[in-house]
């Protein structure tokens, strides 16, 4: 399993990277913005761990570089910044999950792995609902007037909602059912309403519905 892992502390990056490769990881660690850019434009990798705060090109920039070139490789935001807003921010840019400084290792191991293994599990098929689809292979929404990618998180999620329309689910139920427990209500919720705004993006019949604090896929009445 390939990892990039793009974090300007030297001392940090050779400790992390020495510990994932016991781990059975194949690490390329880089120290800035713009050689994570380069690697990435130079290389396939099962996921990124990407710190935000690097010189040259930040994480964030970074992110926003390589999900308008296409590149839907999982990505692991690291960040010493635990503000809702701050978080918000990379999983609006397309980033798949966050983990805040410091960390844990054994933390860290587990959400690669859970990354790596989600997107063997959910690349697969083509779903369909009402005038939607969602192509797992490629994280492709598409509806009769548009489309757009999502991120690997977001496309799992809604694959989930899609085989479960008109079940209302909680946050903490999602969470539970979607990611076996190892996510966050939290995080569950912030990603109903992306989900929520990328269906109305594309002027899709298909909406979140909100009832409280339960949720289900279905189409919204006119």
């Amino acid at each position: 399993m390939k990892i990039l892992y793009a974090e300007d502390e030297l001392q940090l990056s050779s400790a992390v990277t020495e510990i994932l490769k016991m781990e059975g990881f194949e690490v390329t660690p880089v120290y800035d913005g713009e050689q994570a850019l380069e690697a990435l434009e130079k290389d396939y990798f099962d996921a990124v761990v990407l710190d935000i705060m690097m010189p040259k090109k930040d994480g964030i920039e970074v992110l926003s570089a390589t999900r308008r070139e296409g590149n839907h490789t999982s990505v692991l935001m690291l960040t010493a910044k635990a503000t809702v807003d701050d978080r918000i921010t990379g999983l609006s840019v397309g980033a798949d999950d966050y983990l805040s400084k410091p960390f844990a290792m054994k933390e860290l191991v587990a959400r690669l792995n859970s990354l790596i293994r989600r997107n063997s599990d959910y690349r697969h098929s083509v779903l369909k609902y009402a005038n939607i689809e969602l192509d797992s292979n490629s994280c492709e929404l598409r509806s009769d007037k548009g489309s757009l990618r999502l991120n690997n998180t977001e496309a799992e999620l809604l694959s989930f909602f899609i085989r479960n329309t008109g079940v209302w689910y909680s946050p903490a139920q999602i969470n539970a059912q979607v990611w076996g427990g190892k996510e966050s209500p939290e995080k569950a919720e912030l990603y109903v309403y992306y989900l929520k705004n990328k269906l109305r993006q594309i002027h899709s019949l298909v909406s979140i519905l909100i009832d409280g604090d339960t949720y289900a896929l279905g189409v919204e009445q006119s």
